[in-house]
């Protein structure tokens, strides 16, 4: 027998094998790929239209749960299924999934509404369960989970508390599950960065909370896309969970000295708010609209919230750019 022969048949094993192991994933290997219909929800946000561009990238199926109205925030990503619903009404969301392979659950919110009855609790604990119960009724085995970085027992913050809380429930679920926990996603569209390029255009000083020592480590959203359609059909990322993070931790006065330079701001200047006066009036005005701050993100704020990079780069091959160049690159 050939060596060619030889690589071909083992080439032919180990493609039987990982098949075999995805299922029930109804897939079909083209051009060295696992194919798939991924049920996406969240779809229609800055992150969501990232991920469905990458998952077609990768020459995925997708399904996109869109609520009433918000389908015209799928326009331009071209032939996707919609299906319309919420993922707090789970009536007809295990129909919804069935006949798809895979679950890529993206929905959160960093603002509550009560009035509205938008919560963390309820969307990212009961939206999340909703979603797990859909997905195991419909005989889907594979899911990924959008979470967040900082999400872990014992969380000063409601927002963490509750991302663990779902974090608790894939865990649970006995699906085949990742968890991904970004940090600040920035991009062209993002609600981070630009806002901070508007401000340091437009003010001659910029409003800092507290000290702005504390550190972060802002990703771009082609890198988070990136890995949650690439975790879809690779076996080694299930049970798994992984910060998703840049290459660079800086403080919030180092950021705001590269967005300036990205502006073309050679001196920001910075004006301090003392987190004291910032939470009395976040308590007392923080349900206003236009009102910047919760008590809540008060309360992330004061923590360093970084991650190591390298268990991403090495399971899916990815390498962060430098925060300054991508910044540079969304501001241009």
């Amino acid at each position: 027998m050939s060596v060619t022969n030889k690589h071909e048949r083992r080439a032919r094993r180990v493609t039987t094998e990982i098949l075999h192991r995805s299922r029930p994933l109804a897939a079909v290997l083209r051009y060295g790929r696992i194919m798939a219909r991924v049920f996406v929800t969240g779809g229609t946000g800055f992150v969501g239209r990232a991920v469905i561009q990458a998952l077609r990238a990768e020459g995925h199926t997708v399904r996109c749960l869109v609520r009433r109205g918000s389908e015209r925030d799928l326009h331009g990503l071209g032939a996707i299924e919609r299906i319309e619903g919420d993922v707090l009404a789970p009536g007809g969301l295990e129909a919804d999934v069935t006949g798809c392979d895979a679950v890529i659950h993206l929905v959160g919110i960093i603002r509550e509404q009560p009035a509205l009855g938008v919560t963390f609790e309820r969307v990212h604990v009961q939206g999340t369960t909703n979603v797990l119960d859909a997905s195991v009724a419909a005989g889907v085995r594979r899911y990924v989970h959008m979470s967040a970085l900082g999400t872990r027992p014992g969380a000063q913050s409601r927002y963490h508390q509750t991302k663990w809380a779902a974090e608790e429930a894939v865990r649970s679920s006995g699906l085949a599950w990742t968890i991904m926990r970004p940090s600040i996603i920035y991009g062209h569209g993002d609600g981070f960065i630009t806002m901070l390029a508007r401000m340091l255009r437009r003010l001659p000083a910029v409003p800092v909370i507290g000290s702005g020592k504390g550190r972060l480590q802002p990703v771009p959203v082609e890198l988070v896309a990136e890995v949650f359609a690439r975790s879809v059909r690779m076996l080694v990322t299930e049970k798994q969970t992984f910060d998703v993070v840049g290459r660079d931790a800086v403080t919030m006065l180092d950021l705001l000295d590269i967005v300036g330079d990205a502006v073309g701001r050679r001196r920001v200047g910075k004006v301090h708010v003392p987190l004291s006066v910032m939470r009395t009036l976040a308590r007392l005005l923080h349900r206003l609209p236009g009102f910047p701050v919760t008590p809540d993100q008060l309360l992330m704020l004061e923590e360093d919230n970084t991650g190591d990079p390298q268990p991403l780069v090495s399971t899916f091959g990815v390498t962060p750019p430098p925060l300054a160049a991508g910044v540079g690159r969304i501001l241009a």
